[in-house]
């Protein structure tokens, strides 16, 4: 089949019938998201290393890329707590500069992967490994802020988790109460907040009552984040508590669009951050189809086109780093959001990046305010809504490849990096696989007339079951000579080239002793692979 380009957007396709009534909801869905998203892309961003208008600016550019030219109806796309591990550990090792060459790389092999229709393979990739790097990845996001949680006096912290944990444990003595105390309350006013507006909460009970639906109703809708930040930046600044802010540690935000820029380019450099680039955009791959698997799941509208979708992420990807910015993805939380807030078709998206375009411009000092213990702690329920706990106390359920996988890619993460947690998981579970696969395969004894050797295979005879057929060799070796051997294949029902091989050292070891080897009952792959390789001229089957 010839290979033909297709760049279908999916905003082509939602707009056919658009009316007045869905265009109000999918622009009170995105006004909705917009705001949830301003304090989580500062959060990401300062976490990762960067300044805030990174944050800002890529979930503005790529949330607009996004939706604009994505294969769903609803997804958000934006800074990722996913990335922040991954940016921070180039952003130490490489720099700032040559982590846009990494995004824009990464950009690149994400479109590459979208226009290759490889976006059905990211659903290959086992669920215990997914759950352990995204544990893990919880886990650092966490670790990461405990610093300013705890309003510790440290420049600089470094990305190995057991360095961040003793310079914590060196800096503890800098203890900053007030920090501490922001952030806690903003932990645990995230996690309240939700169950306030439940149907069994005390407050929804209290206010169901004719005149107080209507306020009970608006506060369900306020996301919790921005309730946060709101409150708490204005508690610190009445009572003047002596904590970090944005604008004490940044200075200020810009608030007009950041000028375009050319990193310096040389291969070279390509070539030395190829490996941090398949590590972004492997993430971003599966983040963001992971993310739109959820969305359809959410909602009732027509399933996302994988490989469009990859080939949006690809040119969000490459174009915000001109303009400063950061690796972008498919995000879990804001698309949830505007799947509830009532967002239909990607001019929600739109509205999104619209609605935080116009708050950076307009209320860009206003942020300056904000602690950072507080975003400490929106981070804190980010890494704790992102990680899968639950998983561990259930890992006695299942076997121990899936509980090896998991755990192993959880440690590797944590210990090392999310690059060689990725590639180990995936050798381990290939090899599991094959270990699994070629256990299926069997080999039967089924008679012995005189002179003769019959057997039964069963299963896929493969590179990883090819000793199987070890006895059958013992059996022809040590037995009387001419001997005739019969292998039926009714239940072989898959054959490759090293059972093939296979095959060919029997028959050899037959024919030296002067015997024959017949195959009988040859499914049609089998049959062919023999027929192509010429196995069945040697064996004399016309």
């Amino acid at each position: 089949m010839p290979f033909t380009f297709t760049f279908r957007p999916r905003i082509a396709a939602a707009l056919r019938g658009y009316d007045r009534d869905r265009f109000v909801r999918d622009l009170g869905a995105g006004a909705t998201v917009g705001i949830v998203a301003l304090p989580l892309a500062m959060a990401f961003a300062i976490a990762s290393g960067l300044k805030p208008e990174a944050g800002l600016w890529t979930a503005i550019l790529a949330g607009l890329l996004i939706s604009l030219l994505g294969g769903s109806n609803v997804q958000i796309g934006g800074p990722a707590g996913a990335f922040i591990v991954v940016v921070y550990g180039i952003v130490e090792r490489y720099g700032v500069a040559n982590l846009l060459i990494v995004t824009a790389g990464a950009g690149v092999l994400l479109f590459a992967m979208g226009l290759l229709r490889l976006g059905r393979l990211v659903r290959y990739v086992p669920v215990s490994i997914v759950i352990g790097f995204t544990n893990g990845i919880a886990l650092l996001i966490a670790a990461s802020q405990i610093k300013d949680w705890l309003g510790l006096d440290i420049d600089k912290m470094p990305a190995d988790f057991f360095a961040q944990l003793r310079t914590i444990a060196a800096h503890i003595g800098s203890f900053n109460p007030y920090a501490f105390g922001l952030g806690t309350a903003c932990f645990i006013g995230l996690l309240i907040w939700p169950r306030l507006w439940s149907a069994r909460s005390p407050m929804q009970r209290a206010l169901d009552l004719p005149g107080l639906k209507r306020a009970s109703e608006v506060g369900a809708r306020i996301p919790g984040p921005v309730v946060a930040l709101v409150t708490l930046t204005a508690l610190a600044s009445l009572l003047q508590l002596p904590v970090e802010t944005i604008g004490s540690r940044f200075g200020s935000i810009p608030g007009g669009l950041p000028p375009f820029q050319l990193p310096e380019f040389s291969w070279e450099t390509v070539k030395l951050l190829f490996s941090p680039m398949l590590t972004i955009a492997a993430l971003g791959a599966i983040e963001s189809l992971l993310c739109a698997r959820v969305a359809d799941q959410v909602s009732n509208l027509p399933r996302h086109d994988p490989n469009q979708e990859l080939m949006a992420q690809g040119v969000a990807n490459f174009v915000v780093p001109f303009f400063g910015g950061m690796p972008a993805t498919g995000t879990i939380a804001r698309t949830v959001t505007n799947v509830r807030a009532g967002g239909t078709t990607p001019v929600a998206g739109i509205a999104h990046a619209v609605t935080l375009a116009l708050i950076v411009l307009l209320a860009a000092p206003l942020a300056l305010q904000v602690p950072l213990s507080v975003l400490a702690g929106i981070l804190f329920f980010v890494a704790w809504n992102m990680g899968e706990w639950r998983e561990f106390a259930h890992l006695r359920r299942y076997a121990n490849d899936y509980r090896l996988k998991l755990l192993g890619t959880f440690a590797l993460t944590v210990v090392f990096d999310l690059t060689v947690a990725v590639q180990v998981g995936l050798l381990a579970a290939c090899l599991l696989f094959i270990q699994k696969m070629g256990a299926l395969f069997s080999v039967e004894r089924t008679g012995d007339g005189t002179g003769e050797l019959r057997y039964s295979l069963y299963g896929s005879l493969f590179f990883g079951a090819t000793a199987k057929i070890d006895p059958i060799l013992d059996a022809v070796e040590n037995g009387p000579d001419q001997p005739q051997v019969v292998l039926d294949a009714l239940h072989l029902v898959h054959l490759d080239t090293s059972g093939l091989d296979t095959l060919r050292q029997l028959h050899k070891a037959v024919v030296q002793r002067g015997g024959t080897l017949r195959l009988e009952n040859l499914h049609e792959q089998p049959r062919e692979l023999i027929e192509q390789a010429g196995f069945s001229q040697e064996l004399g089957v016309a």
